[in-house]
């Protein structure tokens, strides 16, 4: 039998095993293997923890709230509300956390003797613990302790190599980002605070009625900007690019594929939990912003070089498509359609969990490449599956994952946010309408664009020719990497197999908020996964797909290779050169494969091109010794809007700093002045 108290007790013993965990590897620190050790073990406990302890809480059936300790102050109390929404967080936090620190230890090796790993143990738990103290808090003060934990240790995880420059600027860049956008959710909880006088979510939801639209509107402005600027929406994402990438890979995972998440549930928290029932512009507004994050978030990526970066700029893509499932649920939910809304709910919280599976397994399996490469340019790769044929096939299986082909699970999040597109632009008024109509159109696009980026991606590092000599020396992944990444690999094949069953886990979970209770669902699952929506809208079944596809497979290669080639005699010859040799600087590059779509798109990325000649002496103008050309992709939003805001404040600062006279009676006339603007206001 289930009780709060035996949930309870895993809870509260999953937190002790990050706390051990973090403080055992600054104990452990000078023999770097036993740190490895301890603080990878401590985290693995801890995630199964974790993952006991969501599965249970499924299982158990109601929300679980109880508070820690003797400190119950009127405004704050370590107080917890864990629902379905907050277990199915904790789940896939704990899920990817367990294959994360699998992979870690064989990983972290290449820093012995280089870094301290005790630092990065402690840190890498206390980054873990505050993601999971963030989605089960229940008062605003004691949430934001848990997410300043949460920034504040990943900042310490992203400067981690700090032997390179660019990472401590992109450490630099990521805490300014961070805590502005935590400014924000900090004013919008006062505004909730002054008008419900209190900071506990619950009665926040209890008493939203008292809350004048005006100051909805205003915190629901505030918080989209505060946690999409956590969550990398455009235009609040020039961070994100930067600080995955410098972070160690392991690390990178986390971040990409979890902790940016932990801001779309907070936007599911507040307004379909504290600030229900909502005005229709917010869900036209969510699905505006997902549609132009989706859309530039792949189109950034498809002109990267660095693979984690384009692997970064890829979940900015992936949180637009998570957003256009909650905009059309809170566009449903405000025009009374329930239904149609749990089904966007469920179409968002499915791609929520499909993303942290294959992006993560992207980014374990380019570190990999990048630790061995020493590079994360993948204009010097090339021939790399001879080399490393299981983690190719793993990067082969997440991109077809990201790519949304069938039968990975990536298909059907995507399907199922089309079909919620599809029923928006069936079923509303015009001028809604046609919002959903171009949500669908950027969704589709970022389909095709998405396809071709992993093409590229896993064509230029993993194909033909080695573009460098490092390729010669590199070594497949060992055990506990390998292991990761096929359990990731495996996830996504399970998840699209049997995506009916979590279809009908993740309705369950919608179904906790008061907006959707006795809700009837708009979708049905049959015992085959066939997934059907509405009255015939639609339907579909990946685990029959994944039968015809496995029959078509097997037949082509009985076909190939018991009648075709049955009596044919296969020749190997050397390739045509056209009397040169074969080198890898003869394949098609990254930049040329990409340059198509560049100039496609030439009016948003804002392309430059340099061309550098070099002659091999000043007569000989006409035979040159080396010809290159560069093309450089500027982020719009960094070039017209980020730089030219940093030019102001620093001019504005310069000026203002004349005031520091260093006049003790100027500073006693300054604190007059603020308090006399002060009564004024008071009085």
């Amino acid at each position: 039998m289930i009780t709060a108290i035996t949930l309870q007790y895993i809870f509260l013993g999953l937190i002790s095993l990050f706390f051990v965990g973090a403080i055992g590897s600054l104990l452990f620190r000078k023999n770097d293997a036993v740190t490895s050790l301890w603080s990878n073990s401590f985290a693995i406990l801890a995630s199964l923890a974790g993952l006991l302890f969501a599965t249970l809480t499924y299982l158990y059936g109601h929300s679980l709230s109880f508070s820690l300790g003797a400190i119950a102050l009127p405004i704050f109390s370590l107080s917890f509300h864990i629902d379905k929404l907050s277990a199915f967080f904790i789940f896939t936090i704990s899920l990817i956390s367990l294959l994360c620190s699998i992979y870690a230890i064989g990983y972290v090796t290449h820093f012995y003797k280089k870094y301290d790993l005790g630092v990065l143990g402690f840190f890498y738990h206390a980054f873990i613990l505050g993601m999971l103290l963030v989605v089960s808090s229940s008062n605003g003060l004691f949430f934001l302790i848990a997410w300043e934990l949460m920034s504040l240790a990943s900042y310490f995880l992203v400067i981690y190599d700090r032997n390179d420059p660019s990472n401590i600027k992109a450490g630099f860049l990521y805490l300014v980002m961070t805590h502005a956008g935590t400014a924000l959710i900090l004013i919008a909880l006062l505004l909730l605070y002054k008008f419900t006088g209190s900071f506990d979510f619950e009665t926040i939801a209890s008493l939203s009625g008292a809350i004048p639209l005006s100051i909805k509107n205003s915190v629901f402005i505030l918080a989209v900007i505060g946690f999409g600027t956590k969550s990398g929406i455009v235009p609040f994402h020039i961070w994100l690019p930067s600080a995955h990438p410098a972070a160690p890979s392991h690390v990178s995972a986390l971040m990409s594929g979890v902790m940016i998440k932990t801001g779309i549930y907070m936007m599911i928290r507040v307004f379909l939990y504290m600030l229900w029932p909502v005005p229709t512009w917010w869900g036209l507004t969510i699905l505006v912003l997902g549609s132009i994050s989706s859309l530039l978030g792949v189109l950034y990526a498809l002109t990267e070089h660095d693979i984690k970066r384009l692997l970064a700029y890829h979940s900015i893509e992936n949180i637009g498509i998570i957003l256009l499932g909650l905009g059309s649920a809170l566009t449903f939910t405000s025009l009374g359609l329930p239904s149609l809304a749990l089904l966007g709910l469920t179409a968002a919280l499915f791609h929520t969990l499909n993303h942290a599976t294959f992006k993560s397994l992207l980014f374990l399996s380019a570190g990999w490449v990048a630790s061995q490469t020493h590079t994360k340019n993948m204009e010097e790769y090339g021939g790399l599956i001879k080399y490393m044929p299981y983690t190719a096939l793993f990067f082969l299986i997440a991109s077809m994952a990201i790519s949304a082909l069938p039968p990975f699970n990536g298909f059907f999040s995507e399907w199922l946010t089309f079909q919620s597109l599809f029923l928006g632009i069936t079923l509303l008024s015009l001028y809604t309408k046609w919002i959903f109509v171009l949500a669908a159109g950027s969704l589709a696009f970022t389909g095709g664009l998405a396809l071709a980026c992993f093409v590229k991606a896993f064509g230029i590092t993993f194909l033909a020719r080695p573009r460098s000599e490092e390729i010669a020396h590199t070594k497949e992944s060992s055990f506990f990497p390998r292991l990761s990444m096929g359990l990731l690999a495996l996830l996504c094949l399970l998840f699209g197999i049997f995506s009916g069953s979590l279809t009908w886990l993740l309705q369950t979970t919608g179904k906790d908020f008061v907006a959707f209770k006795n809700t009837a669902s708009f979708v049905s699952v049959s015992l085959n996964q066939q997934v059907l929506i509405g009255h015939n809208f639609s339907f579909i079944s990946l685990a029959s797909l994944f039968i015809l596809f496995m029959f078509i497979i097997l037949l082509v290669i009985y076909i190939t290779r018991f009648v075709i080639n049955k009596n044919q005699k296969i020749s190997m010859g050397t390739t045509w050169d056209c009397g040169t040799d074969l080198t890898g600087r003869m394949e098609i590059s990254a930049t040329g494969f990409s340059r198509s779509v560049i100039v496609i798109f030439k009016g948003i990325l804002r392309p430059s091109i340099q061309h550098n000649v070099e002659y091999h002496d000043s007569e000989s103008r006409y035979l040159a010794k080396s010809r290159s050309i560069t093309l450089g992709i500027k982020d719009i939003y960094q070039s017209y809007f980020y730089q030219p805001l940093h030019r102001a404040i620093n001019t504005v600062s310069v000026r203002i700093k004349s005031i520091q006279s260093g006049n003790i009676n100027a500073y006693i006339l300054y604190i007059f002045m603020a308090l006399v603007v002060a009564l004024f206001f008071v009085l």
